[in-house]
């Protein structure tokens, strides 16, 4: 089997790119050949990458090159995608230039903002989604949302590496230096912000607790003042963002996790932080609560509710017995992403529609 695997990779490492690296690694340790048609080449020349609206260009005609280079070698075609200019630039050519070659698609959609996207969007999208053979998500979710634009989907799970992230070894709770963490980009819609003032509020009860932020982003300026403003600058460190050995390095230091994300789908940090046994604090963004219940795998606060998050951290930190529960539970709920548990639905998936000689889809 020869499929091609639209999507990006890392860096940076972002969790679409790690789903794409690590998918595309998976296939062919199974024996698949995989064309790999990346969406986010780094840009030539370099200067380009400085100019608005100029530099969209000077990697999307290399990319539609690829594309059509890629696609006219395949039988398959596996789109990673996103809402918003993502799905524009990227994901819609893909179909459509598959559509035109005869070659059946994949569309693997991802992403937090998938309801106002379609929302906005749906009269542009519509006419995509009809030309794929088959449409995936990796949560109920998404589903849940593609449902009530009328688009039946399928749920695989997104794909977890346990030995790369697995910590050896029983946790336990530190209640008087504890070392947390937030492992997003920083964007406004992941709130690193309001984690901050959470932190804020754990080192009023805990004076030796810790925080490091590992991502990058826009807001990064805001939140280094914001933590000054709180009086905490001294206990946070913004770390960058990393790679996957610095990842694995930082969830093995870690005591607690904290995620105050306004928007989310099936995020990639809680994945590893499970497979590492850190407990996690975390809003109820989106997909979050149906990938964990709350006070068994994760405690769950309202979104923007730093001072919740904050009681929430103390009481794990401080709890022995609700330590250990979260911890193991997480480990145990972060098992059916891994490649075991999901690599026969993708193979399945893969035959069934390599048998196919077209991909004229009319379940929309």
């Amino acid at each position: 089997m020869h499929i091609a695997l639209v999507g990006p990779l890392p860096p940076p490492f972002g969790g679409m790119a790690n789903q794409t690296r690590q998918l595309a690694a998976l296939l062919e340790a199974e024996g698949i050949e995989v064309e790999l048609i990346r969406t986010n080449e780094p840009f030539r020349p370099l200067w380009a990458a400085r100019i608005k609206g100029v530099r969209a260009m000077f990697r999307l005609v290399p990319y539609i090159w690829n594309l059509w280079r890629g696609i006219g070698k395949v039988r398959l075609v596996h789109i990673m995608a996103n809402s918003g200019w993502s799905w524009h630039l990227f994901a819609a050519p893909a179909i459509w230039m598959a559509w035109w070659l005869k070659v059946p698609v994949v569309v693997n959609y991802r992403g937090g903002e998938a309801e106002p996207f379609l929302q906005s969007s749906i009269r542009w999208v519509r006419p995509s989604l009809q030309r794929t053979a088959c449409i995936v998500v990796p949560s109920e979710f998404l589903r849940a949302i593609f449902n009530r634009f009328g688009i039946d989907t399928e749920i695989i799970p997104n794909i977890i590496d346990l030995e790369r992230f697995s910590f050896r070894g029983d946790r336990k709770s530190d209640s008087k230096s504890p070392h947390l963490i937030i492992c997003r980009n920083l964007e406004r819609i992941y709130d690193v912000a309001t984690g901050l003032k959470a932190f804020s509020g754990i080192v009023k009860v805990i004076p030796g607790a810790r925080l490091s932020v590992a991502g990058e982003g826009p807001e990064r300026l805001r939140l280094e003042a914001l933590a000054g403003e709180l009086g905490i600058d001294h206990c946070v460190t913004f770390v960058g963002r990393l790679d996957l050995e610095g990842m694995r390095a930082l969830y093995e230091s870690a005591d607690l996790m904290l995620n105050a994300s306004r928007v989310d789908n099936m995020p990639n940090a809680l994945l590893e932080a499970m497979s590492a046994g850190v407990p996690i604090v975390t809003t109820d963004a989106g997909g979050i609560p149906y990938m964990v219940k709350n006070g068994e795998s994760a405690l769950i606060t309202q979104i923007g509710n730093w001072s919740e998050m904050a009681e929430l951290a103390v009481k794990v930190l401080g709890d022995p017995g609700l330590y250990a529960l979260l911890s193991a539970n997480g480990r145990q709920n972060v098992k059916r992403y891994r490649w075991e548990s999901v690599r026969q639905l993708w193979i399945n998936r893969y035959t069934e529609l390599d048998k196919r000689t077209g991909n004229n889809s009319q379940r929309i």
